[in-house]
């Protein structure tokens, strides 16, 4: 392996080569943080506080709960809530009794949730009710044995929740959209009465499974990556070491991101949490709200992705908002445009800078530096401990010359194990000495500052999230007018991308874009359906028959971009 790194020279003062590798678990991450900052407040709701030593306890109740429901060492338990309160409780309650985390989006689909729970066969899940009615749908051979519905007015102040009972269509409109009846459930209040876990219940140790994460693949089928105590805890101290200057119980973060994708997990749950931080969380991004939060608790940590960025600062200046406490900004899952960080640091009062990372990495891999030295439009240099090599894709045992085009492997010890129940891909995934094939055609230069090129896979990525073409063509396929589809990522005014597709009609079919986006929403999520659709005579296919996507793509931006 090269272990010439010439780019730690530019990292922030500070900021050390190497970590300390945890040796134990994440269960000893989060109750150090309640042993020692147990007063201090752990998270922040609607303006309800909830201090760490109040944290603990749940979490203690609740792994307590998991335990009385049969739950053991090994098991996977599936979370599927947005952003609250109940998230990392359940979380940590899980890891507690050495059970794995699987995380899902609650906006999935029962169809989309389908593939996962084949997958992972987890017998408990504790979701929020809105999506209870999903899992309810599973096919018999997926049925839970227990489902912990989560109200997330609960965890509003009493006066909030008081004022969405009133009789206001407004309001009740609101209220349906929090919570839904959820009978035949395990409520979380009733969870939570159980008493704490004993004391001397067995943790996990350090290299055991925390967490299942799943991410597309080019194959339309989403792959559970195996991410280890180990891993997780190191991408955390790794995090620290890039945020250097950032103080235990002093910094605020605000949990915008979601907690089931990667980047928010770690950022809020694990990295957090680490830090003894103040978790000010919103359930879905809302500017208002967040602005609205900013004057009681301005942020200090504000990680997001491009257009969230973009929106803050113009909302912030319209209102008359500071932003001047934000020090610690990362953009990352898409590219960051130049005026969204001119426009950020004009309200701020740290740098914006990009970052990249997978699930597969748990998930941050590489960062510009809080310092001068940062070089926006690339995604910057390794973390401390992390290595990179950059070869021919071809040939992922050849390096190629600096400054050359060549595929980004990732080495380190937030590289994930596997894949859970899937070899095949695994050994696609990490060659000999543990080495991660991205995917994603970079170059470097003489100091390390790297620069995403091309994807060699095929993933859309758009608000954040990867989008699998396969997944949307499949459904795009089943609808009776269409005959054949490809499906593509266009370049979006946000920096990002957004779904496209291109289709070929039955005979005497018409094209209604309107209807076929209804008919991809019932059975995608929101961020998967396509924004345009448009209609070929025929695909460009291969000799073998096989759509040429980046042909397809070419002719698209010509007729429309």
């Amino acid at each position: 392996m090269n272990t010439e790194t010439p780019w730690t020279r530019h990292y922030q003062p500070g900021v050390p080569d190497e970590i300390d590798l945890p040796t134990e678990s994440l269960v000893a991450l989060y109750e150090r943080s309640v042993a020692e900052a147990g007063s201090s407040v752990a998270t922040e709701f609607f303006g309800r506080t909830t201090t760490y030593a109040e944290l603990g306890d749940q979490i203690a109740r609740a792994a307590e709960g998991l335990r009385r429901l049969g739950v053991q060492a090994g098991d996977r338990v599936a979370i599927v809530l947005p952003n609250c309160p109940q998230h990392v409780v359940a979380f940590y309650a899980v890891l507690r009794i050495g059970a794995v985390v699987v995380e899902h989006n609650p906006l999935y689909t029962e169809r989309e949730l389908r593939h996962m729970f084949e997958d992972h066969a987890a017998r408990v899940a504790i979701c929020w009710d809105v999506a209870v009615a999903k899992l309810r749908a599973l096919p018999d051979d997926l049925a839970l044995e227990r489902i912990i519905s989560v109200n997330l007015l609960k965890a509003f102040p009493t006066l909030k929740r008081l004022a969405l009972q009133l009789p206001v269509p407004k309001l009740r409109a609101t209220r349906d959209r929090l919570t839904q009846p959820a009978p035949g459930t395990v409520s979380w209040e009733q969870f939570l009465a159980a008493p704490p876990i004993a004391p001397g219940h067995p943790r996990p140790g350090v290299r055991d499974l925390a967490v299942i994460q799943y991410t597309s693949g080019t194959t339309g089928v989403p792959k559970g990556a195996m991410l280890s105590h180990f891993n997780l805890f190191s991408n955390a101290r790794q995090g620290e070491a890039w945020m250097h200057g950032a103080q235990y119980r002093k910094e605020v973060f605000y949990a915008i991101l979601p907690m089931f994708h990667a980047f928010g997990m770690t950022l809020f749950l694990t990295y957090g949490i680490l830090k003894q931080a103040r978790l000010v969380i919103f359930p879905s991004f809302d500017v208002d709200l967040v602005l609205d939060a900013a004057r009681k608790s301005p942020p200090t940590v504000y990680c997001a992705v491009p257009p969230i960025y973009q929106a803050t600062a113009n909302r912030a200046k319209e209102r008359g908002v500071s932003l001047r406490s934000a020090k610690y900004c990362i953009s990352g899952a898409m590219n960051l445009p130049d005026a969204v960080v001119e426009l950020w640091e004009s309200v701020s009062g740290g740098l914006l800078v990009e970052g990249y990372g997978m699930t597969e990495a748990s998930p941050v891999c590489l960062g510009n530096p809080f310092h001068p030295s940062r070089r926006p439009g690339t995604i910057g240099v390794p973390f401390p401990s992390t290595h990179m090599r950059v070869v021919d894709p071809a040939d992922p045992g050849r390096e190629v010359g600096s400054g050359e085009r060549g595929e980004l492997l990732i080495k380190g010890p937030q590289v994930f194990s596997g894949y859970w129940n899937n070899p095949e891909e695994t050994e696609k995934a990490l060659l000999p000495g543990g080495w991660l094939r991205t995917g994603d055609l970079v170059t470097v230069d003489a100091d390390g500052f790297t620069t995403i090129v091309d994807r060699v896979k095929e993933l859309i990525i758009t608000g954040g999230f990867n989008v699998s073409p396969s997944e949307v063509e499949g459904v795009l396929r089943g609808h009776p007018d269409i005959t054949d589809a490809a499906v593509i990522g266009v370049p979006a005014p946000s920096g990002g991308e957004s779904v496209a597709a291109v289709v070929t009609l039955r005979q005497g079919a018409r094209l209604d874009e309107a209807a076929l986006r209804d008919y991809s929403r019932e059975r995608l999520a929101g961020y998967k359906v396509p924004r345009q659709i448009v209609s070929l005579n025929d695909l460009p296919r291969s000799m073998l028959g096989k759509v040429l996507r980046k042909e397809v793509r070419e002719k698209f931006l010509a007729d429309h971009g």
